[in-house]
């Protein structure tokens, strides 16, 4: 139960968005889904009546040791839990406080 959003950014500010339609986005946020904790959050919070929601903000790239992440945004009941970045390749995820 996921419900993906993004918010575009300025071409000049943006991360290099592969030439693959939505798969950048659904696999940022499967890579988030299937971190250990936040698969044992996201359960909780469904035992809960809560949705999980996952917003990857293209508006709002961040740029760290020569590669560039999108954020990921980790809420329910419209309150953040926790911001992870991954690279749009999906290869790299950090958690970010």
């Amino acid at each position: 139960v996921a419900i993906i959003g993004c918010l575009v950014a300025a071409p000049a500010l943006a991360c290099d968005y592969p030439d693959l339609g939505n798969l950048p986005l659904r696999r940022a946020v499967t890579r988030i889904e299937m971190l250990p904790e936040v698969s044992a959050w996201a359960r909780g919070r469904i035992e809960k009546g809560a949705k999980p929601q996952y917003a990857v903000r293209l508006d709002q790239p961040v740029r760290e040791a020569g590669k560039c992440y999108w954020p990921v945004e980790v809420r329910a009941e419209g309150k953040l839990w926790r911001r992870y970045l991954v690279t749009p390749d999906g290869k790299d995820v950090r958690f970010r406080e």
